[in-house]
């Protein structure tokens, strides 16, 4: 038994395991190297965009109170700028997660009167309270925003004749989401989005076309901005963050929507001249330097999980062979135990909490009980190894993540050990040679 297979035996990955894991994994040395490429070049422009701007130790520097004057904040929103090439950027501390970014970019930029439409049919489950689809304190439907959805076609596909007929006089802004949510369609290419607002803007070019980027970034080397976007936003704790930002979100887009934003965000008159970095600039500036690497490890992790889980006969999405647009790998069982036992082995896969058994709850935001998988180093960060579900039909989980390839591997692994515990599965012995 060679020393591999001995260290994973340690973490409680059996033979037969470990060799079904080896097998697949041959057969992905082409798959991986087009994700290293792709890495390079989101590496470079990231290097590049943080030269152009002259970064200096002096933007570490904590500020306190009102963050006036704050160098280091207001480079590092123009080095998202120019990363994700918009006019401005609002990269924020006091943006507490994509949900609070998004909602900060919505309430900013509609108006008492105004409509909100997704052409994409059902918004995830996080925003549906800040919509008002299902009634909550606060809500876009409170201030009189009414919404309108058009759900994608079977084979996931935009409907355009239903898309030009619900735009009309009251449509404001569009929210386009370019990652699955916890459905099972498939998530958005940069292509595919490009081709979208490209079709709304001829139906009413005054539309602001947002995109809610959030497992998107750096997956390819272009990003929603580049194909017409207005406005993307996204998470500092998933993709752009690198596993080290401690919290905070990012809104970049056309200058008078990121200012509509910032004064959303701090109070009218105020806008991104506060807001005190508190001493996290230099994480969130080393977070993002290292994404790229990041996210290529995460996006092999999926692509092992979509090749072992689908040749089990579970159905995946995507499949094992189709391009990847986010890093979320949804894996469909059909029945809870599945959920359930894939997370308890994601969770013991874990540097924190390994020893904590996940169970299914009610958790704020969600109309099911949900299961989370996370044992992160930051809470919440679904950018480190995680994978959670809601405990309904078609019972399927989402997993992403880990911080390194390794980890990821790891995780699947113990995942799958998991469930061949519990006699969920079975795999035929192999040799390796």
């Amino acid at each position: 038994m060679n020393q591999q297979m001995e260290i994973y035996k340690t973490l409680g990955i059996s033979e037969a395991v470990y060799a079904y894991g080896e097998t697949y994994l041959r057969q992905l040395e082409a798959r991986f190297s087009q994700i290293d490429q792709v890495a390079e070049y989101n590496q470079l422009k990231v290097l590049s965009a943080m030269q152009k701007n002259r970064v200096s130790d002096v933007h570490f520097t904590p500020t306190t109170g009102y963050g006036y004057n704050d160098l280091g904040r207001d480079t590092l929103e123009q080095v998202y700028a120019d990363i994700f090439h918009t006019e401005a950027a609002l990269v924020r501390p006091q943006l507490t997660c994509g949900t609070h970014a998004l909602a900060v970019a919505l309430f900013s930029n509609l108006r008492p009167g105004e409509e909100l439409l997704s052409p994409v049919g059902k918004p995830y489950d996080t925003l549906e309270e800040v919509i008002g689809i299902r009634e909550s304190v606060g809500s876009l439907k409170e201030y009189g925003i009414s919404y309108r959805q058009v759900d994608l076609q079977k084979d996931g596909s935009f409907d355009y004749p239903a898309i030009e007929k619900a735009i009309h006089e009251k449509t404001k802004l569009v929210t386009i989401q370019r990652s699955k949510g916890y459905q099972t369609r498939p998530t958005l290419s940069v292509a595919k989005i490009g081709e979208l607002i490209a079709f709304i803007k001829k139906c009413k070019p005054s539309v602001i076309c947002m995109v809610d980027n959030c497992y998107g970034e750096f997956v390819e080397t272009i990003e929603p901005s580049d194909v017409g976007a207005d406005l993307v936003v996204g998470s500092l704790i998933k993709n752009p963050g690198g596993g080290l930002a401690p919290i905070g979100g990012y809104i970049c887009g056309k200058k008078e929507y990121i200012e509509q934003a910032a004064y959303r965000l701090s109070a009218p008159g105020l806008g991104k001249e506060v807001g005190a970095s508190l001493g996290l600039n230099q994480t969130l500036y080393q977070g993002l330097f290292l994404s790229p690497t990041v996210v290529a490890g995460a996006l092999k992790g999926a692509i092992f999980a979509a090749n072992l889980y689908e040749n089990l006969g579970f159905r995946v999405i995507p499949n094992s062979t189709e391009s990847r647009h986010d890093i979320i790998q949804a894996i469909e069982f059909g029945y809870p135990e599945g959920v359930i036992a894939f997370c308890k082995g994601i969770q013991a896969a874990a540097p924190v909490d390994s020893f904590v058994e996940p169970e299914p709850w009610a958790m704020p935001g969600y109309d099911s009980d949900v299961i989370m998988a996370a044992g992160a180093f930051i809470q919440g960060s679904s950018i480190e190894l995680s994978a959670d579900g809601p405990i309904k039909p078609p019972y399927a989980v989402y997993f992403q993540g880990g911080l390194t390839w390794y980890h990821a591997k790891l995780g699947i692994l113990k995942s799958l050990q998991q469930m061949v515990q519990e006699g969920l599965v079975q795999i035929n012995p192999i040799v390796i040679n």
